[in-house]
């Protein structure tokens, strides 16, 4: 009978303490879970300056009481509804700030081009380096055809080599219309680049010097390679070849060495701040730079395997590459938008 009349009392009991623990701190919850949602409808303009500086205060509270509800076994609808809140309330004070289309409409908006004329300095010596480079390729291959093997390789290199006739070298830019995709040479040359690329960013931390040198090195293999057909008289036909993908694959070469220096630079030169910082700063400008560089490669490739065997004639591929150089240059220089579009969120 002793038995029988405790069991209830248990019961009672729990359920008292689980009723006294809820409306202790009810109002916390009911505040919260008010916060999240108008937060997650958008509805950011009907909450207050108040309710806002609250939020981090509130969720370690409901944080909180979701581990004292589990510790003390309190009944399973107080559990799910914390669990539920909790899990809401992280992803509104730790979570992106915005969906994948408004942070695309803020890279493209403005938040790309930001990033690029933020390391105008950088932009200025790299572009300075790979024209030395390209120069440098064709004095030394000029001078001594041996040279050319090592800058462009073997494999590469094809029949493209140091005294290959006119119409051996000619039949290698023309007369590819009716290829489907992407020739071997142009996707050995598509994946070079992007190694390239991601190479010269990688290493920027090392003073930016091993970026600098990927440039020239990569440059010199052009140069090296323009001297071939110059000396037969095809120096402009190669031009238009190349500057079919090569106004943007090369931007997007010239973006990346800028930005892995940048990161060097921050390394080298903090100014007044502390190295860390600087790098930090500079890293988050530089990521932003890459990021639009995968794309630039992208679209480089898609030229690079079909642009360029569809247009056949030197005139029509110079139009294709000098229509890309222009927008690429107007969108990163002129074109301002909203500038702080994703510089700020980062």
């Amino acid at each position: 009978m002793n038995a029988a009349v405790s069991a209830p009392s248990a019961i009672e009991t729990a359920a008292l303490r689980s009723d006294r623990f809820r409306l202790d701190r009810e109002a916390d919850w009911k505040r919260l879970e008010t916060i999240v949602t108008r937060m997650e409808k958008g509805r950011l303009k009907g909450i207050s300056d108040e309710d806002l500086l609250a939020l981090p205060g509130l969720y370690r509270t409901v944080a909180s009481s979701l581990s004292i509800a589990r510790e003390t076994s309190l009944d399973a609808a107080t559990l799910a509804y914390l669990e539920s809140l909790v899990q809401r309330a992280w992803f509104v004070v730790y979570g992106t700030r915005s969906s994948l289309w408004e942070w695309l409409r803020g890279f493209l908006g403005g938040g790309w081009s930001a990033a690029v004329r933020s390391i105008w300095l950088d932009l200025l010596i790299a572009f300075a380096v790979m024209v030395a480079g390209a120069v440098v390729g064709w004095i030394l291959v000029s001078h001594d055809p041996e040279w050319y093997f090592s800058l462009v390789g073997r494999e590469m290199a094809g029949q493209r080599v140091p005294g290959a006739s006119e119409e051996v070298l000619r039949s290698t830019i023309f007369g590819q219309s009716k290829e489907s995709g992407m020739s071997v040479f142009a996707a050995q040359l598509f994946s070079n680049n992007a190694q390239v690329s991601i190479l010269a960013f990688a290493l920027g931390f090392a003073f930016g010097v091993p970026s600098l040198l990927l440039l020239v090195q990569n440059l010199a293999t052009l140069g090296a390679m323009a001297w071939v057909y110059h000396r037969v008289g095809l120096a402009v036909d190669f031009a238009g070849w190349i500057a079919v993908h090569g106004t943007t694959e090369l931007f997007a070469i010239l973006l990346a060495g800028a930005a892995g220096l940048h990161i060097g630079r921050a390394f080298a030169f903090p100014g007044n701040r502390p190295v860390l910082q600087a790098a930090g700063e500079a890293g988050r400008r530089s990521a932003v730079v890459m990021t639009g560089v995968v794309l630039m490669l992208v679209i480089a490739a898609l030229l690079e395997g079909f642009a360029r065997q569809m247009v056949d004639e030197t005139f029509g591929r110079f139009v294709i590459g000098g229509f890309m150089l222009s927008l690429w240059c107007v969108y990163f220089f002129a074109f301002r938008g909203n500038a702080d579009a994703v510089l700020d969120r980062r």
